[in-house]
């Protein structure tokens, strides 16, 4: 029997760029299922995305999901891409296995947490306050290239990962410090800023608002001693006063303090980001 792809519709192609397009997964010409692709804008369209897949519950477990994986990847490599990226939700066990033995190896996580009515409270000396101009303009020209840097240690060209870091700057950051929503909290202990967290608007889940930490750091020098914790719990305060009960992360999956200290907190896993290079 013969597993491919046929397309249910054109080629889309977005204003910024981005191609997708969606495919029933066929065997001998009889629909078993359906994949969506489409490339990935933040780098630079050379990385391209397994949105979803999808096979009938008859057609289980005969191998047609791996075609249908690995044919998808042809058609990304004939867009140009150089590697993709499959989206897992959280307790798709049967996905991660599928990847993981094609080769895909997880780089990050999507987070997040249901929020309490009563925001939690600052420990006793600590205090907060906004950003100053000067703090964001220092913090953009050292971020811009510790996130390019983050992506390139996880396998990403450094021509991709610096599109990456400047297309998030740019999207989520149109405005500066004055993007409408946004929030740089600066957390100080004893007169001395020992760590910020950025907070904004964003849809959390399909169809869920909420608000998302772009960035949380505590200061060189100050680590260890419960500042990522507090800002954490600052984001929530920060979160809770913007409305919606939700609140978001990325983080990378290297990053084992992160991950324990979000466990800790509450944060559960929504969705696991793997990759591989398509040579």
């Amino acid at each position: 029997m013969t597993t491919t792809l046929r397309p249910t519709g054109p080629l889309q192609q977005a204003g910024d760029g981005t191609k997708s397009r969606s495919y029933e997964v066929c065997v001998n010409g009889r629909a078993v299922g359906a994949v969506e692709i489409a490339t990935d804008p933040g780098f630079a369209h050379r990385a391209g995305l397994v949105r979803s897949l999808r096979i009938d519950e008859p057609d289980r477990r005969r191998g047609r999901a791996t075609v249908a994986v690995l044919a998808a990847e042809e058609v990304l490599r004939g867009w140009g891409c150089d590697q993709a990226q499959a989206l897992v939700p959280a307790g798709a066990e049967a996905a991660v296995r599928l990847v993981e033995s094609l080769g895909y190896t997880e780089r990050s996580r999507n987070m997040d947490k249901e929020l309490t009515a009563e925001p939690p409270a600052l420990p006793e000396g600590l205090a907060a306050r906004p950003m100053t101009e000067a703090e964001y303009e220092a913090w953009r020209a050292r971020s811009m290239d510790d996130y390019a840097r983050s992506w390139i240690d996880r396998g990403v060209s450094p021509e991709q990962a610096r599109a990456k870091s400047e297309a998030s700057h740019r999207d989520n950051l149109p405005e500066g410090l004055a993007t409408p929503g946004t929030s740089f909290t600066v957390l100080v202990h004893g007169g001395d800023a020992v760590g910020h967290v950025w907070v904004a608007p964003r849809e959390v889940r399909p169809g869920r608002p909420g608000s998302y930490v772009y960035d949380v750091e505590v200061a060189e020098g100050q680590r260890g001693k419960g500042y990522g914790r507090a800002l954490m719990r600052l984001a929530e305060r920060v979160a809770a006063e913007a409305g919606p009960p939700l609140l978001g992360l990325h983080v990378f999956s290297g990053n084992t303090p992160a991950l324990r200290l979000y466990d800790s907190l509450g944060y559960r896993t929504t969705q696991h980001n793997f990759f591989r290079p398509l040579l």
